[in-house]
């Protein structure tokens, strides 16, 4: 039974509070959201009126609206922007666009698509004809990131029987029969030749979808976890993963060249970054690979005049006295350093335009940036970087180095450390 097969799900995935779905009063939409309500669900039917097919698109909307009224159910719904590309791939970002609107907009975490057994047999067929690759082969997932399907499982004349018995009457979207779509040719013209072949096409389709889901989770359970180490064949697949993660368009073009690209740059010191998508890029070096975005540069500053503990956006800042001789120096990157100084009276921030230093053991100052190029430092880590100041002057780059200037001859006066506070963003 449809019902127990939800009420099951939710149950796995230990689904709670309040759901969003996606209504948009078609048979799926509406067998779920009639489910969910019976089940006692706190839930909220939110409908992107297209506005394709004029009044019929808007008769569609008022026909969502009643039955969710008429149940007691929430109810929102949003008109598509005239200026979106009447497309298939256009309407499915604008719908998951507005469904994370949406999830905001009612505090939920959950989002459930009322996508069927039928609909993955159709998208695993259409990803074969387009030249998919093994991944592609899984269909559409059961949970990705906020989105749910509880009826993934359910073939369509289930769902149509189940709207029979309890007297819905969905909307009949009348664009369901137009072919120029891709989807709605495969639905009404492939699958019902392919059936002469196989009558149970759909399942063997769908049991393909299962083959290659197993198969991928197998494939990445055994992939290295560097791709600088990783050979050929494994860096296509993680970089098809990392692709995925960020919800990027990709094909087997994308994925060669970004490949290729990482074995040129594999050795580099200072690292090179290509352009995934705008406003990101994938950095790589001799030592990591990472996703970078940009970011606005923080322009917060910290006096430090006395000794003590100092929050600086995810950190914690410590100057504390210290007349004890030291056994061991740390190392740089250990954020700890020892310092000779007669007043503390410093800034705590990122680096500026026309900051210079005077590193340990040279006899003048020199830019940052020169100092920062000298170190290897990837450009988009420099305006992370925290550095204890006396105006333009560096006095600490923290896992960097001291200026001279504060440089101990026998006992310090000061120690310096730099920690990530652990309950930041908890």
């Amino acid at each position: 039974m449809i019902s127990e097969r939800v009420k099951s799900f939710i149950e796995k995935y230990n689904l709670k509070g309040r759901f969003i779905l996606g209504f948009s009063g078609g048979y799926d939409s509406m067998c779920l959201l009639d489910i969910l309500n019976k089940l006692g669900a706190d839930v909220a039917a939110v409908h992107l009126n297209h506005n394709w097919r004029g009044k019929e698109s808007l008769k569609e909307a008022q026909n969502c609206e009643k039955f969710a009224l008429s149940r007691g159910i929430l109810y929102y719904c949003e008109n598509l922007p005239a200026d979106v590309q009447k497309t298939e791939t256009a309407a499915r970002q604008a719908r998951y666009d507005f469904f994370k609107r949406c999830a905001e907009k009612f505090n939920s975490k959950v989002v459930f698509t009322a996508h069927n057994f039928d609909d993955n047999a159709e998208t695993v067929l259409y990803r074969i004809i387009r030249g998919t690759g093994t991944a592609g082969l899984q269909g559409i997932a059961e949970k990705r990131d906020i989105f749910y399907r509880p009826l993934l499982k359910t073939k369509r004349e289930e769902i149509e029987k189940y709207c029979s018995e309890n007297g819905l009457t969905p909307n009949i979207d009348s664009s369901n029969s137009d072919i120029k779509y891709k989807r709605n040719f495969i639905r009404n013209k492939v699958i019902p030749l392919l059936q002469k072949i196989n009558p149970n096409v759909s399942d063997a389709l769908n049991s393909l979808s299962e083959i290659a889901t197993e198969d991928y989770r197998l494939i990445n359970k055994y992939l290295p976890s560097n791709i600088l180490q990783a050979d050929e064949v494994e860096q296509k697949r993680i970089i098809y993963n990392l692709l995925c993660e960020h919800s990027l368009d990709y094909d087997r073009e994308k994925i060669e060249d970004i490949q290729k690209f990482v074995c040129e740059n594999k050795n580099s010191k200072s690292g090179k970054t290509i352009s995934l998508a705008e406003n990101m890029w994938l950095f790589v070096n001799d030592k990591k690979t990472e996703v970078i975005t940009k970011k606005e540069k923080s322009k917060l500053e910290i006096a430090i005049n006395s000794c003590g503990e100092y929050n600086f956006e995810n950190y914690t800042f410590t100057i504390e006295p210290f007349a004890e001789k030291i056994e061991r120096y740390p190392d740089d990157k250990e954020f700890i350093a020892y310092i000779n100084t007669d007043n503390v009276n410093f800034t705590l921030r990122h680096r500026k335009d026309g900051d210079i230093i005077q590193p340990l053991g040279l006899n003048g100052t020199q830019k940052l940036k020169k100092y920062l190029n000298e170190k290897k430092i990837p450009q988009h880590e420099k305006d992370e970087l925290i550095f204890l100041c006396k105006g333009n002057e560096i006095i600490w780059a923290a896992g960097l180095g001291i200026s001279e200037k504060v440089k101990v001859a026998q006992t310090p006066t000061h120690m310096l450390k730099l920690q990530k506070r652990a309950d930041y963003g908890h």
